[in-house]
């Protein structure tokens, strides 16, 4: 079976978060399937850098105004697709905004014109390669869905998936006689959304398939406190909404081998683990520390509840703990807690901007990894948590709430529990959470259980790879039907 994945990102060519992580480990997954994915990603200067060959496939003298190339290439092991277009994303900021954090005003061209192409590619403009299936990842990629819903060519089965609903890609309405769309597809059952236009929710109403990235935030997603105004879309569509729990890819993440990380260990030489502990204080300038050594991997924003965590620094202070976090995001959250290495610099540390190497450093040498997030539809800090044995205390929420046993009495006796849960995600659950953790992290044996027990955890894309193999296969079984 051959797949088109459709994403505006994909590690480790290009990444702002946790879609390019799936994006990226989720083809070899699929590969033990039978299932062959080429990826179309936009030619970002760095993934442009990247390209180990590349064949032109088409040309386009003007693609909603722009020269462009569409590629056949290879990089980091991975087939793609990648729309050279140096017009729309030969960028200085990042994918979707300027160095100033503020998006591109022409993002809704950069991404029809992306998903335009997309869609030829799934009707068959590639020579010699034709895919049973396109995938889309998210709203820069969800109007391909749309694209192909109209096509003249045969229809391919369409999927999409919802990495967070937050995000919309929502853009004014006179725009809409800009993306060569039939007249029926700015309609209540199409783009329109609230009188604008709205990519995910038109890829909402053309997928056959929607798949959210956990079990427990596709429910959530059909409540208003989730849903961002696009409840009563996903809740008319509830019979193709599947929750599939996202994978990391463990070859990658294995802190037998991480090339990042200062001594290797694993499951069965825990003790080995201990000397990366130093290590990580030593790269982040703060002393020895006989408490716990907190740490956060997050976007400095509401949502990931890291003003939650900035509030209540002073709790890890009193009980001689250090906190370490990395990332960047909302400025008076960064503010927060630039303030909070100023006030506490032998017990906070902080680097803004995202490191891969760095997050290895930190899984690898942390006690634990606070995950406040309000909502999180999987989350994949955590996974990257327990592999390396660094124990996750997470808001209980979205895939958080699934993937992490909290360390109730039942689940310790049982020898199951993984990690500390807290709700209500407010400052005093976190700050009962951080005292849980402190009372577990004093009894040595009860804490490295919890270590152990997480490194066994398989978070790797083993049985939910076989769930996206199972729905492509039961898509193109109906479609060959319709067909016959």
């Amino acid at each position: 079976m051959n797949l088109l994945s459709v994403t505006a990102e994909i590690f480790p060519l290009v990444k702002t978060g946790g879609l390019a992580d799936v994006a990226g480990s989720l083809p070899k997954a699929l590969k033990s399937h039978g299932i062959r994915t080429r990826t179309l990603i936009p030619g970002y200067p760095s993934v442009i850098q990247a390209l180990e060959a590349a064949t032109p496939v088409a040309c386009y003298d003007c693609l909603f105004g722009e020269k462009a190339t569409l590629l056949a290439a290879r990089a980091a092991g991975l087939e793609l697709f990648v729309l050279d277009a140096p017009g729309f994303f030969y960028r200085s900021g990042g994918p979707y905004t300027d160095e100033h954090g503020v998006d591109y005003p022409d993002n809704w061209k950069r991404f029809a014109a992306f998903s335009l192409v997309a869609s030829q590619i799934a009707c068959g403009l590639v020579q010699h390669w034709r895919p049973d299936i396109i995938h889309a990842h998210d709203w820069h990629a969800a109007l391909s869905l749309v694209y192909a819903k109209y096509a003249k060519d045969a229809p391919i089965p369409r999927v999409l998936t919802v990495h967070n609903i937050a995000f919309q890609g929502q853009f004014p309405a006179d725009l809409f006689s800009e993306l060569g769309l039939p007249d029926e597809a700015y309609s209540i059952d199409c783009l329109e959304y609230y009188g604008d236009l709205g990519y995910l929710k038109g890829g909402l109403q053309a997928a056959d398939a929607i798949t959210v990235v956990s079990p427990t935030y596709a429910r959530e997603i059909m409540t208003p406190t989730f849903g961002m105004g696009l409840e009563g879309v996903v809740n008319a569509r509830h019979e193709d909404v599947v929750g599939i729990v996202n994978g990391i890819d463990v070859d990658i993440w294995d802190p037998s081998i991480d090339p990042y990380i200062e001594h290797s260990y694993s499951a069965r030489t825990p003790l080995r683990r201990l000397p990366n502990r130093e290590a990580l204080l030593e790269l982040f300038g703060l002393p020895h520390a006989r408490g716990p050594v907190f740490a956060s991997i997050n976007r400095l924003t509401w949502q990931k509840g890291m003003d939650l965590l900035a509030a209540v620094v002073d709790e890890i202070v009193a009980m001689d703990g250090r906190l370490i976090v990395h990332g960047n995001g909302d400025a008076d959250i960064e503010y927060a807690f630039l303030d909070a290495t100023r006030r506490f610099p032998q017990h906070v540390a902080m680097r803004l901007g995202y490191e891969e190497q760095i997050a290895h450093k930190i899984h690898a040498g942390a006690d634990a990894m606070l995950v406040p997030s309000r909502f999180e539809p999987c989350g994949l800090t955590q996974l990257y948590a327990l592999r390396y044995g660094c124990v996750p205390i997470v808001a209980r929420t979205g895939g958080l709430s699934e993937t992490i046993i909290d360390a109730n009495v039942a689940a310790l006796q049982a020898q199951a529990a993984t990690g500390v849960q807290f709700s209500p995600v407010d400052t005093e659950g976190l700050r009962h959470a951080l005292r849980r953790a402190l009372k577990l992290f004093q009894h040595r044996r009860v804490w490295e259980s919890l270590q152990r027990q997480g490194m066994k955890t398989d978070s790797s894309w083993h049985r939910s790879a076989a769930k996206y193999a199972e729905l492509y296969g039961d898509l193109t079984a109906t479609d060959m039907r319709l067909a016959g």
